[in-house]
């Protein structure tokens, strides 16, 4: 069984990437190499140019929750991938309230920002909650839910 995901970069977000990429990542229990290559260079660091290679895991994360929502056609809006360090420590000293964490898992590319088109952030974050695959992070003000394969927490 093929598994598909669809993912769109937030314009406001990446500026001038302007980038979609529809793919398929793993077929039954096989990832593709070249799948996992190209949806690591779609979420490198934009502000670097950066790539790395997330664990294949968080995109099975995200393929159960647009299941659990019935949306495993929806389409998904990144708010954030992968950071460098460098990145991760300019968005967090930019305010006292940015929410970054120090040893965030975005620098080890096993977290995503994300919104999901005619879902509203609250329903995504008590779906990913149900999973119990991860940390998850409801930002609400900001209209996104953080998602990670990292010990489960929330917050």
């Amino acid at each position: 069984m093929a598994v598909d995901i669809i993912v769109e970069v937030n314009d406001s977000i990446f500026r001038d990437t302007n980038e979609r990429l529809d793919i398929v990542y793993r077929r039954g229990d096989s990832y593709l190499p070249e799948a996992l290559a190209e949806l690591d260079h779609y979420l490198r660091d934009h502000r670097t140019g950066e790539v790395h290679h997330f664990d294949p895991q968080l995109f099975d994360l995200l393929h159960e929750l647009t299941a659990s929502l019935n949306d495993s056609g929806g389409e998904i809006d990144v708010i954030c991938g992968y950071r460098t360090p460098w990145s991760n420590e300019f968005l967090r000293t930019r305010s006292a309230h940015t929410g970054v964490a120090l040893h965030s898992l975005h620098m080890q590319a096993e977290a995503i920002d994300i919104r999901l088109a005619g879902i509203s952030t609250s329903a995504v974050r008590d779906a990913a909650l149900r999973l119990h695959r991860g940390g998850v992070g409801y930002y609400r003000s900001s209209d996104f839910v953080h998602v990670d394969v990292g010990r489960v927490r929330q917050w």
